[in-house]
């Protein structure tokens, strides 16, 4: 019995001890809190927001505390970097910088507030060994971001510019290029939102933005090896009116200059056009529609044939050519090259070459010249020639005649008659003076337009009536001609007779 008794007590002792042992730790936990923190709804001790310590703030202290530090680094500079010629600075605080993580505060807050007796023990002494730190999460302004580098850093983009070559004086002269920057803006604004969010520590900095760079085309050396002569051509327009002549000369001067990299094409369209008396045209005879009537730019043809027979002897790549809707007196047969907007037509071509190629174009006595300069790598032993060939010639039938009841007996505006032609174009390379090779360039047709002429017929005079009317018949424009004369005293005859010069 004494043993059993023994035994009873020595039970009720320990169960006494633990009841006391969980009363003190409660007693402890309450006494602590209360010491440390001094209300119930103060943060703990040992707990952080980054480098800042919450240790006995409200939750609003704590969020004060916080909003302070990140308008703190609003202050802070960064360097945005556009490649390495220049840089924009500007702060945080532009960029929108803001606190994106605030609810650590209140999970801050709520520890060791939450959980039974020992479990908020525990998570107080945790804190007496280690400090809990909530890291301070930031986020920026998308739209800010993009406004800056729009504003302030794209006016930093310019084009390449190739190197590029005048010839002034006989002489050339390089014109240095530059290179071409732009600025790809979305990807900037991910490359900043990235650094600022994930890497940065606060300090000042430097931002690599993402800049295109395009190297200029061309060298100093390159274009120093421009200085031969590949292919020249002439043409004469002594015969045209001062229109015509102004046009030739506006079309020679625009293309003047022209330098083509290796690839590169030419339009001589796009080069000479619009064809307006702002850009220097006049008006002058052009072929339309199988007629000549006066537009304005009338005569660039001319400019295109001259290019197109200068380009032949440079030996380079023609990709558009053709022939005028009636023979021209200035070149062979197929020897032409037409533009005209209204068909579509323009003359083309390629830089074929492995070196760079330079059109000299000017004016001297009324003959046009375009030169085209390069590097010349073929056999100076070598010759190249053209030859055009008529396939076929069509002579005008009788002339046509047309009465006109609508002007008086002596008018009358005629047209010359054109020839119509088939002919062909070749190209016959010799070496040592010996034909090597003999290839067809092109084959041009040209229409027949008969002579005509329209004639006035009115008049109160029976007799000359019938001589007018007569002379119409004969189908003869210079029987017309001699009959308004001989009606006419003194002879006026409003005579036009238009042809391409």
């Amino acid at each position: 019995m004494a043993e059993r008794q023994k035994m009873e007590n020595t039970g009720k002792t320990l169960k006494r001890s633990i009841l006391c042992l969980v009363m003190m730790a409660a007693f402890f936990l309450m006494s602590g809190t209360i010491v440390r923190a001094g209300e119930e709804d103060t943060i703990k001790s040992g707990i952080f927001a980054g480098n800042i310590d919450l240790s006995g703030m409200t939750k609003a202290q704590a969020e004060a505390a916080v909003e302070e530090y990140v308008s703190s680094l609003g202050e802070t500079e960064i360097l945005l970097q556009y490649a390495s010629e220049a840089e924009v600075s500007v702060t945080a605080g532009d960029l929108g910088i803001v606190w994106a993580n605030r609810e650590i505060v209140t999970e801050a807050a709520e520890i060791g507030t939450r959980g039974n007796v020992i479990e908020r023990y525990k998570i107080l002494k945790d804190l007496e060994h280690e400090n809990k730190i909530y890291p301070i999460e930031l986020s920026f302004s998308i739209q800010g971001i993009s406004d800056i580098l729009t504003g302030k850093c794209a006016v930093y983009d310019q084009e390449a510019m190739d190197y590029g070559l005048i010839r002034e004086n006989n002489e050339f002269r390089i014109i240095e290029g530059q290179k071409g920057y732009s600025l790809d803006v979305e990807t900037s604004i991910d490359l900043i939102n990235d650094y600022l969010t994930r890497d940065w520590d606060g300090q000042a900095c430097e931002i690599p933005l993402q800049v295109e760079v395009e190297e200029p085309r061309g060298s100093m050396e390159e274009l120093a090896q421009v200085k031969d002569i590949l292919g020249s051509f002439t043409t004469s327009f002594k015969s045209s009116g001062p229109s015509r002549s102004a046009n030739v000369e506006n079309g020679c001067k625009l293309i003047n200059g022209c330098l083509l990299y290796p690839g590169d094409e030419f339009s001589t369209y796009k080069m000479v056009s619009p064809f307006t008396e702002k850009n220097g045209y006049y008006m002058a005879g052009s072929y339309i529609n199988g007629k000549v009537v006066d537009s304005l730019g009338g005569g660039i043809c001319q400019v295109s044939t001259t290019l197109y027979n200068a380009v032949l002897r440079a030996e380079l790549e023609i990709t558009e050519r053709h022939n005028h809707s009636m023979v021209v007196s200035y070149v062979p047969r197929s020897a032409d090259a037409a533009i005209a907007e209204s068909a579509g037509k323009d003359f083309r071509f390629v830089n074929s070459l492995e070196h760079p190629v330079y059109v000299e174009g000017y004016v001297d006595k009324k003959q046009i010249t375009f030169n085209i300069y390069g590097l010349e790598t073929r056999d100076p032993d070598r010759e190249v020639i053209f030859e055009s060939e008529e396939l076929e010639v069509n002579v005008p039938p009788s002339d046509q005649i047309y009465a006109d009841a609508s002007k008086p007996i002596g008018y009358i505006v005629s047209e010359g008659a054109h020839i119509g032609y088939k002919a062909r174009l070749w190209k016959i390379v010799k070496e040592d003076g010996r034909e090597v090779s003999r290839t067809q360039v092109n084959s041009s047709t040209y229409k027949m337009v008969p002579r005509s002429a329209t004639v006035g017929i009115a008049t109160d005079n029976p007799a000359a009536y019938e001589q007018i009317m007569a002379a119409i018949n004969s189908g003869s424009v210079d029987q017309v001609k001699a009959v308004i004369a001989a009606l006419t005293t003194p002879a006026v005859s409003n005579s036009v007779e238009t042809g391409e010069q």
